[in-house]
């Protein structure tokens, strides 16, 4: 195995005529009509306070950044991130919906980062499939996103210091575990540094009618995920898998008779129809992914946990290992199991628990998890987060 090189890389230093301070402008208030002012003429007007505003708001986090003594944390602090969303879902009393404010400040704080350490982010790809989402929402659309076909890629990727993070699926709501995704925790020291949850809406999309569709194109997990609906709705159509929606909506722009499951960015990218949306048979589906990297996150009291477990093969162990999270009250909350590589009748267990490595509960159960192990490997500990939509 190539020895992992170390990522980090020291803040770009912002130029002192780059930081110089505008007059704040007051706040903005509600616009009124005024006498002779055109719409157009106020628009500009407002379009040159938003920008003022936006710069304004960038160099006060650089300069939050730079004068910290602990500038990894504050450059990635995800309580700082949280307290911030929770304002905005005060202040968001408008025309525009919660979501689209979430989507511009998320921007901001993404693009004040890339402009001070440029990130370099391998996820599974092609471009505008569900892995994509999730890499753009934690990272920006400014980042270096760089798609490869496979989950282990990802992970090598990661391993070999080609890139700062890499972002794979790791569990679906309907579908249950990413096999190859725990598999290649058991192969690379990696570990966990954040996480994404993608409320994932399946569309059926194609350029043709929706009674000329004879043939619907979609990775293994979207067409498992619409099983009812495609029977009920689409007998007659024959189901064909490939490597990912984008591939997919790309199928489905170029041969009449076509369609393809996939999301809504595929379908403006590909120019293709949405001939049914949100065709999921889970409408509470949701994919989590997980994001690999070396950051290293404090608590905040909203977070998980997340470790390989390797127990002896023996009646009962499992049981008595797992009752750590009950004596000492942390909330297990998923659990999986596969077999451990070069062994017989050996299983490696894929644990999630609520609560931080440095909190005292978390702590004590690791203690006890460690005395009833062959082998221990935690995988990190991060903030849960929020689906997005």
């Amino acid at each position: 195995m190539a020895k992992k090189p170390t990522n980090s890389k020291p803040l770009r230093k912002v130029p002192e005529a780059a930081r110089s301070k505008p007059a704040k402008p007051a706040p903005a208030s509600k616009p009124k009509a005024a006498k002779g002012v055109s719409a157009t003429q106020q628009l500009k007007k407002v379009d040159e306070e938003i920008v003022t505003l936006l710069n304004r708001r960038a160099e006060l986090m650089i300069e939050q950044i730079d004068n910290h003594e602990e500038v990894a944390s504050t450059f990635n602090d995800p309580q700082k991130e949280r307290e911030l969303f929770q304002t905005l879902e005060k202040l968001a009393d408008g025309p525009l919906p919660l979501k689209v404010v979430h989507s511009i400040y998320r921007e901001i704080i993404n693009g004040v980062r890339h402009h001070l350490r440029p990130s370099r982010v391998a996820y599974l790809g092609p471009a505008y499939s569900f892995t994509h989402i999730a890499a753009t929402d934690r990272f920006g659309s400014n980042a270096d996103l760089v798609p490869v076909n496979t989950i282990a890629a990802v992970f090598d990727e990661v391993n070999r210091g080609h890139v700062d993070y890499g972002v794979v699926p790791i569990e679906n709501s309907t579908d249950g575990r990413i096999v190859d995704t725990l598999d290649m925790f058991q192969r690379l020291p990696l570990k966990i540094c954040s996480e994404v949850q993608v409320s994932v809406h399946h569309n059926l999309l194609s350029r043709s009618q929706r009674s000329e569709i004879t043939e619907i194109y979609s990775k293994p997990q979207a067409l498992s995920q619409c099983r009812d609906w495609l029977a009920r709705n689409m007998p007659k159509a024959q189901l064909f898998e490939v490597t990912s929606t984008s591939t997919a909506a790309q199928l489905a722009r170029d041969k009449p008779g076509t369609g393809a499951i996939a999301s809504r960015q595929a379908a403006i990218q590909y120019g293709l129809d949405t001939i049914a949306a949100n065709i999921e048979d889970n409408p509470n589906n949701i994919t989590r992914f997980a994001v690999i990297g070396d950051d290293v996150t404090k608590p905040t009291g909203h977070d998980r946990t997340s470790l390989l477990l390797h127990i002896p093969h023996s009646p009962g162990s499992l049981s008595d290992a797992l009752n750590a999270f009950k004596r000492n009250q942390v909330n297990l909350t998923w659990i999986e199991s596969f077999p451990l590589r070069g062994t017989a009748n050996s299983y490696l267990f894929f644990l999630d628990f609520e609560g931080h490595q440095d909190e005292p509960e978390v702590k004590k159960t690791l203690q006890e998890l460690e005395k009833k192990a062959v082998s221990l490997r935690l995988l990190g500990s991060y903030p849960r987060s929020e689906p997005i939509d």
